[in-house]
């Protein structure tokens, strides 16, 4: 049984707040996400982020052939439990030579494991859709990157950015808003593929997190009224019940990329093809 190890970014009290709105927690999403494509992979949830928490089932680290991590609310460059905590994590688990991936969160504690830098991002936040991501050169090339479409969109949800890559990494996509929106990060003995979105995201995810994140939606000035934010969900609700509502999907400007599952989850698929089933067909 191939078995990965997920970790969550929020702290226990974060999800419940999050669960009390009707928000699903970043591990659920992502194991959703995950189980759509591979549903015979075995998936168990570290907390990282609150103290006194151990591996699942009295597992080793060696018990996993790698490791996702999540997304969360939190700054990676925060010197609190919460956040050291869980980059020590990630540390120790790089010492096995198993693969991980990341989003966001993931991205960003991997950066800082690996002597770089987080920080916040100049031009504010960047939530919803994250437009016009350019591959690289590398970037084209990368199997992370497989049948990703040269420029795309993908959701997303981030204050923080990568500001200074660790040497060593790979800068594999970038946008107008973030330089680094997907990267290669060697650590350990391992690597992290990983990106600044959310591949792991759906529509509901996304109008989801539009209620839990509503003051600031308002008070960023991203929506004039909370009319205005609920119409916008409904259009992201039309849209996710019915793909081929061409209405929601103009107004909305959200076309294939976001809509295919296989395309907005490629990276998901192509990391657990490439580096889990892939190395294991290979002895």
């Amino acid at each position: 049984m191939t078995r990965l190890l997920m970790m969550e970014g929020n702290t226990l009290e974060k999800q419940a707040e999050a669960s009390r709105l009707g928000v699903r927690n970043a591990t659920d999403v992502y194991m959703r996400a995950i189980r759509a494509h591979f549903p015979d992979l075995e998936l168990e949830v570290l907390h990282a982020a609150d103290k006194g928490q151990s591996l699942p089932n009295g597992r080793t680290l060696n018990d996993y052939d790698g490791m996702v991590i999540s997304g969360s609310g939190l700054h990676a460059y925060d010197e609190i439990f919460e956040v050291t905590n869980q980059i020590e994590w990630l540390k120790t688990f790089a010492q096995t030579g198993k693969p991980i991936l990341g989003s966001c969160w993931g991205l960003q504690i991997a950066v800082m494991a690996a002597g770089g830098m987080v920080g916040l991002s100049p031009n504010g936040r960047e939530v919803g859709i994250a437009r016009k991501i350019g591959l690289t050169d590398v970037g084209k090339a990368h199997p992370l990157m497989a049948g990703k479409p040269t420029i795309f969109d993908a959701p997303c949800i981030h204050y923080d950015e990568v500001t200074v890559l660790p040497e060593g990494c790979t800068l594999l996509a970038s946008n107008a808003h973030s330089h680094v929106q997907a990267a290669i990060v060697p650590l350990g003995k391992s690597e992290v593929w990983a990106v600044q979105y959310h591949p792991e995201f759906d529509l509901i995810q996304l109008s989801m997190l539009l209620t839990l994140y509503k003051q600031n939606m308002l008070d960023q000035g991203f929506v004039k009224s909370v009319e205005e934010l609920t119409d916008y969900q409904s259009k992201l609700d039309d849209l996710a019940a019915n793909s081929k509502d061409n209405a929601a999907s103009w107004q909305l400007g959200i076309d294939s990329d976001i809509i295919n599952d296989e395309i907005r989850r490629a990276e998901i698929i192509n990391w657990v093809n490439h580096v889990i089933q892939g190395k294991q067909n290979h002895g």
